[in-house]
């Protein structure tokens, strides 16, 4: 915002300023300009403005600024926060860095104003920097410059600083941040926490985690919620946190609510959410839908409807049910079945933590899903035996799977649980395990 000399004088009349800022007072210059933009009269104010910056006046050297970032030109604007910040104004030095980067994409000269600013205690261009450093793959400063910002305050910095810890296989480092975070009332640190007490099996500690995070709405805190209060049996409690998760959308959630008022006997309900899961894509939930308008409410045609949704994206239930309602009809190849076995709740943190660190700053998400069935697939068909060197051998022998294609699910499982052991694999290399997970159950026979 435009910056004025505060509190305003009790003369700051138009007139009086007017005299003033002739007679050279540069702050009536500069609260003019200030006078004339609240009025709307921008070629007033840039003119008062200008003189007074021109006199020296820094504040109005950065109203210049803001005025060209707004309303003129970004040449402009950069030249009069280069003025201002030249004059060691940090917050000058932030949006002149800022349009650097943003706008002519000059990262040299943009890290380096972010650096005078965060120098001189700017918090903000701390983190920018930091995030900055971050893109650019300078680890090292990134995380000083983050720590900089988060014992200044940041909570947000403070939750990257857990996740650079996560991913470097400190979770120490990682625990001490998110809680420093979540203290601050940063509810994505909460949950991230909690996360991260689920994988170490403290489900106690991860609770009490959820629930903090949850009293800020946060709908995979309420999921997490619904899922411990469902595991207890304590099925009211657990479509309460599922229904307000699926408020914000989430389908997963949509469809558990449906499970959960199907079991509460509430068809009703169990239609709305597995219809709006269905709607919003979800095959599980388009299977449920046909069954219950059929079973419940006695709508063949809208069941059928559902059911060849399902049927369609290879849904081997859906395929079943209208196999025997209409025998003539041909459906296509059914697609591999989505992975549906429990896991252990330290497998699916250790999932869902890793996708969310990998895909921060922008890269190209894994999906939980996905890491859950590489995770899942290896706890199954190894859950027997002890050592992972007989493991690979074992599996090789027993499956005929080439021993290279074993050899890269144990090393992707092993990131994902030790994570710092390598670098998290990329969206091509997950797909290309996921195939080798699915043709391991097949030749073992295992679902």
């Amino acid at each position: 915002m435009p910056r004025t000399p505060e509190p305003p004088g009790p003369s700051d009349t138009e007139g009086e300023l007017l005299a003033a800022a002739r007679a050279g007072d540069v702050t009536a210059a500069h609260r003019l300009g200030k006078w004339y933009a609240r009025r709307g009269d921008r070629a007033a104010a840039r003119h008062w403005w200008e003189r007074a910056a021109r006199a020296g006046n820094v504040d109005s050297a950065y109203n210049l600024g803001v005025w060209h970032d707004k309303h003129g030109s970004v040449d402009e604007a950069i030249t009069w926060y280069e003025v201002a910040a030249g004059s060691g104004d940090a917050e000058a030095a932030v949006n002149l860095a800022t349009l650097l980067l943003e706008q002519r994409g000059d990262v040299r000269q943009a890290r380096g104003w972010f650096e005078r600013a965060a120098s001189a205690g700017s918090r903000q261009a701390a983190r920018r920097l930091a995030l900055l450093c971050e893109d650019i793959g300078d680890d090292r400063a990134a995380r000083d410059w983050h720590h900089g910002a988060a014992t200044a305050g940041d909570l947000a910095s403070a939750h990257d600083l857990g996740f650079l810890g996560y991913a470097a296989g400190d979770e120490a480092q990682a625990r001490g941040w998110w809680e420093y975070a979540a203290r601050g009332g940063h509810a994505d640190a909460a949950y991230h926490l909690g996360r991260l007490l689920d994988a170490g099996r403290d489900p106690e500690g991860a609770e009490a985690l959820y629930r903090l995070a949850a009293e800020s709405d946060h709908p995979a805190a309420a999921s997490q919620l619904g899922r411990l209060a469902l595991a207890r049996r304590d099925l009211r409690t657990a479509r309460a946190w599922f229904e307000r998760a699926a408020h914000f959308g989430r389908v997963e959630d949509q469809r558990m609510a449906g499970f959960v008022c199907v079991e509460l006997e509430d068809p009703a309900a169990a239609g709305h959410w597995f219809g709006r899961a269905a709607a919003g894509g979800d095959t599980e939930a388009a299977y449920n839908f046909g069954l219950l308008l059929d079973a419940a409410h006695h709508d063949l045609r809208g069941g059928r409807h559902w059911l060849r949704q399902a049927a369609a994206h290879g849904h081997p239930g859906a395929v079943h049910e209208l196999s025997a309602l209409e025998p003539d009809t041909r459906f296509g190849v059914q697609r591999v079945p989505a992975w549906d076995r429990p896991v252990e709740p330290e497998l699916a943190a250790r999932a869902e933590l890793a996708a969310a660190a990998a895909g921060r700053r922008g890269a190209t998400p894994l999906r939980v899903r996905d890491l859950v069935e590489i995770l899942g697939t290896w706890d199954h068909v190894t859950r027997r035996r002890d050592h992972p060197a007989d493991l690979i051998t074992w599996l090789t022998d027993q499956s005929g799977l080439p021993a290279s294609a074993i050899e890269h699910l144990a090393s992707v499982r092993l990131t994902l649980v030790r994570p710092g052991t390598a670098p998290w694999p990329t969206p091509a290399e997950v797909d290309h395990v996921l195939a080798t997970c699915r043709d391991l159950r097949k030749r073992l026979g295992t679902p």
